[in-house]
């Protein structure tokens, strides 16, 4: 029996670590680069991660889409103001491991799970999304072009995600 446990957790192990490495593809390290700065609040380093000539964003909050070199900095400002009104704190998003990833020359594409975790007046919720990007190879980096946050229904966290 201590056998089998040792051997299951070997494979939980090296399944966990096979996760962070498919994590860290080419494509998904702007991907992380953009959503775990924006989480602590570094606004600056997740800027980073998109292409310097725009960006192309559609998410579920008013007014829904955002384009131009500025567009990163726009919904930044709509999500604080959004987040601020609906009692909206302890926002997160979670990223699962991308489920297709394609690369045809200087353009790529990614979807990706995540989990959208918050409080809302203080009640723990959480919404499960896909996220899609497109990025573009650009002095040998890959830079998000475009993203779209495709919800789907805000549940109380303790929900398993739909």
């Amino acid at each position: 029996m201590k056998y089998l446990m040792l051997g299951v957790g070997a494979v939980l192990g090296l399944s966990a670590i096979a996760a962070t490495a498919a994590a860290e593809t080419p494509l998904m390290a702007p991907i992380h680069q953009f959503v775990d700065n924006f989480d602590k609040g570094d606004q600056k380093t997740a800027a980073m991660a998109f292409a310097p000539t725009g960006v192309v964003i559609v998410d579920e909050i008013p007014p829904y889409r955002w384009a131009g070199p500025h567009a990163l900095q726009q919904w930044g400002k709509d999500i604080v103001a959004t987040s601020g009104k609906e009692g909206l704190t302890e926002v997160m998003v979670t990223l699962g491991v991308a489920t297709r990833e394609d690369i045809n020359g200087d353009s790529g594409y990614v979807v990706v799970p995540a989990v959208f975790s918050f409080k809302e007046k203080g009640t723990a919720k959480r919404e499960a999304a896909q996220m899609v990007y497109t990025l573009k190879q650009l002095a040998g980096h890959w830079r998000i072009t475009g993203w779209t946050w495709a919800a789907g229904t805000i549940q109380p966290a303790a929900a398993p995600a739909q």
